[in-house]
């Protein structure tokens, strides 16, 4: 038989024992339904067979991005029923989460394991985090980076190098962001493979409702995108061609979908039953993996005594396993405080903020000029986006001349897809890259925050800190010179929503410069909001955006306002704290020059961590708080902080909290004059300020 002459007894012996794992464990608990559905949960049941063959050919060094139906994988790659019970009951030891999220939701940095980032339950998301993890390993690869697992001549076997898999349920497929993986890994010719496994449903939907082909005849649209469609219920011909699949990812570096039919013999979840819907089990159960595998054992000189034999100690197994699941010890409440953030190296303010021997220069040069240096020090340090390669050096020269000083594999154009730019960080980082990357304008950060809130965010969290995403995400913002509906947006309300990232909004060069650098040595991921108009200080009245460029070793940490206008305590007259960030600085600075000795402006320079402690104090001395911002005020970041700040200080006020902002209208117009009406403005600011003087 085939799987005589080309598969190892111990292979199948191997193989049939983690499906008859998996199988029990799937009918304990059905068996055991009350108790572990307590947390809804997903099984492979009829998937085994692809996913096995799959994961017993994975090496240490390789990435594995699973699904949420993916158990099967799991066992293959050595971890433990026990484990996978951990998570099924949320447990304080899963050891993937510590039971913060759903079963089979892995995130695995064992040395003796394929490496698992953290995985999430979006659909199709983690394909763009998977082929960022292709495109560090061919990064590495172009650069000189040595791979972790390399031999000790430094030479890395061919037969070993990394490859990234990419596992898919066949109905995620249709997600935009499935293609934008699959243009990036065509394009580039990434070392990764996409284990698509097909069962014919969504949830209640099949495939005839809702595809107009499968992932095997999507595929040929993309160029340089092999793919081949096989039975993954039949464990030989799984294994034999992930295998060829495999051999030609490490030695030839380019991409390859599998396409896998599978039957689905178990529920979409333990919350949604398939007999409330399914009209195929019959079918489905007539392709079940289990039996072609044990018949494949039988023919190849295992006894029925055997066979049973191994699938009875599966059972005992999974039975005594989960006995000791249940008995495991439950998250205590102080445990949900951990792991919101790893650890930052940078928390006091270093180096030369205005060098005698540095000129003063406009802010875009200082970030620059901060990426320049970077980039000279650590080859980790890349940066990619829409038009930031050689030809232009970004829509606002803000990655001027980096290409040609670094090369067009450090710095590189995108294709237009936001949810790449910003999701493949996560795959950079997991290969220990920096990325810098730049969405061109905040107005179309929309197809990218799916990754930045889903993915990015939450990694260090729910990998139970095993997983920060370290990048930076450039977004300048802001109205600027008649820049009408679609390039002048403020988004901050909405970053600041998401939590698990930290995010500066500066005022002027050096504080860019500084926070450009601490962002760089964070392990977590930053937004950097940079205001357009503050770019080359174009703007009437941002002068003082520029600044003496602060040395290469300047650094300015996260979570520390500046007074950039300090005022004593008076008792005499009326006093007032205004509160604000990027161009609402100069706004201020503008509109109190004939009254300095009355008015403290605080500059946030960072919305996350904010630096309560420096705004509580000094409205509690002045008595009075304006907090001024560029987006309308409505649900606004700026409300929320006016709310905080009343709750904080309010036997201190002698005025309610204030804010000024943009109209609260749906986008700012192209015509100047219906512009400045809609936003913010020296003259707008200074009449808010008498008014609330006068309350």
């Amino acid at each position: 038989m085939l799987a005589q002459k080309t598969i190892a007894k111990e292979v199948l012996q191997k193989a049939f024992s983690t499906l008859c794992t998996a199988k029990s464990m799937t009918e304990l608990y059905e068996e055991n339904f009350k108790t572990v559905s307590k947390y809804v949960h997903a099984t492979s049941r009829g998937h085994e067979a692809i996913q096995i063959a799959t994961a017993m050919q994975l090496l240490p060094q390789d990435y594995a991005f699973p699904y949420y139906r993916d158990d099967s994988m799991l066992l293959g790659i050595g971890m433990r029923p026990y484990d996978l019970m951990l998570q099924l009951l949320a447990k304080k030891d899963d050891p993937f989460s510590g039971g913060r999220t759903y079963y089979s939701h892995p995130s695995l940095r064992d040395d003796d394991k394929p490496k698992i980032p953290h995985q999430s339950s979006a659909t199709g998301m983690q394909a763009i985090p998977a082929t960022g993890v292709a495109m560090g390993m061919q990064y590495k690869e172009l650069v000189g980076i040595d791979h972790s697992t390399e031999n000790e001549s430094g030479t890395s076997e061919i037969s070993k190098r990394p490859l990234v898999v990419c596992s898919l349920g066949d109905a995620s497929v249709t997600e935009g962001e499935i293609a934008e993986a699959f243009q990036m890994a065509a394009l580039k010719q990434l070392p990764i493979l996409y284990l698509v496994q097909d069962n014919g449903w969504d949830i209640s939907a099949n495939e005839a409702e809702t595809r107009a082909q499968n992932a095997f005849e999507y595929a040929a649209g993309f160029n340089g995108l092999e793919a081949i469609s096989i039975d993954g219920a039949n464990f030989t011909e799984s294994y034999l061609a992930i295998q060829e699949a495999i051999k030609t990812i490490r030695e030839e570096r380019r991409p390859i979908l599998v396409h896998a039919k599978v039957p689905l013999l178990n529920h979409h979840t333990s919350g949604v039953r398939m007999e409330w819907y399914r009209d195929d089990l019959e079918e489905a159960r007539s392709r079940d993996p289990y039996p072609v595998l044990r018949n494949q054992l039988l023919e190849n000189g295992f006894t029925e005594k055997e066979v049973d034999t191994i699938e009875a100690d599966a059972k005992v197994t999974v039975s005594k396993d989960l006995q000791e699941a249940m008995k495991a010890e439950d998250p205590k409440p102080e445990d949900l405080f951990t792991h919101d953030f790893a650890p930052t190296p940078i928390t006091e303010e270093k180096g030369e903020r205005s060098p005698s021997d540095k000129e003063e220069v406009v802010m875009v040069d200082c970030a620059l000029f901060a990426v320049e240096e970077l980039m000279k020090e650590h080859k980790e340090c890349l940066l990619y986006g829409q038009d930031v390669g050689g030809r232009l050096g970004g829509v606002f020269r803000e990655a001027a001349t980096l290409a040609q000083k670094f090369g067009d594999e450090r710095v590189f154009n995108t294709p237009i897809q936001e949810a790449f730019i910003v999701g493949s960080t996560v795959g950079m980082s997991a290969v220990g890259l920096k990325p810098i990357v730049e969405v061109q304008f905040a107005d179309y950060i929309w197809p990218g925050l799916n990754q930045l809130f889903t993915e990015v965010s939450r990694s260090c969290y729910l990998s139970n800190g095993k997983w920060p995403v370290s990048m930076i995400l450039r977004v300048p913002i802001g109205a600027y010179g008649s820049g009408g509906p679609y390039h002048s947006s403020s988004v901050e309300s909405v970053v600041t929503n998401i939590r698990g990232i930290k995010i500066a909004y500066p005022s002027n060069g050096a504080d860019l410069k500084g926070l450009m650098k601490a962002a760089y040595y964070d392990p977590n991921p930053v937004v950097i909001l940079e205001h357009k108009g503050l770019y080359w200080s174009k703007v009437k009245g941002t002068e003082a955006a520029r600044a003496i460029e602060p040395s290469e070793e300047y650094v300015l940490p996260f979570g520390k306002a500046n007074i950039v206008q300090r005022i004593w305590p008076q008792d005499e007259k009326e006093t007032l704290t205004v509160v604000t960030y990027g161009m609402g600085v100069h706004w201020a600075l503008n509109a109190t020059k004939s009254i300095k000795d009355t008015v403290e402006i605080i500059d946030l320079r960072t919305l996350f961590p904010l630096d309560e402690e420096t705004i509580i104090e000094s409205v509690k001395k002045t008595k009075k708080c304006l907090v001024v911002t560029e987006e309308p005020s409505n649900n606004s970041f700026a409300r929320a902080l006016a709310g905080k700040i009343q709750e904080e200080c309010f036997k201190s006020l002698d005025a309610p909290v204030m804010t000024i902002g943009s109209e609260n209208m749906p986008a700012i117009p192209l015509n100047s004059t219906l512009e400045q009406t809609m936003i913010p403005s020296t003259a707008k600011v200074k009449a808010k300020i008498d008014e609330l003087l006068k309350y």
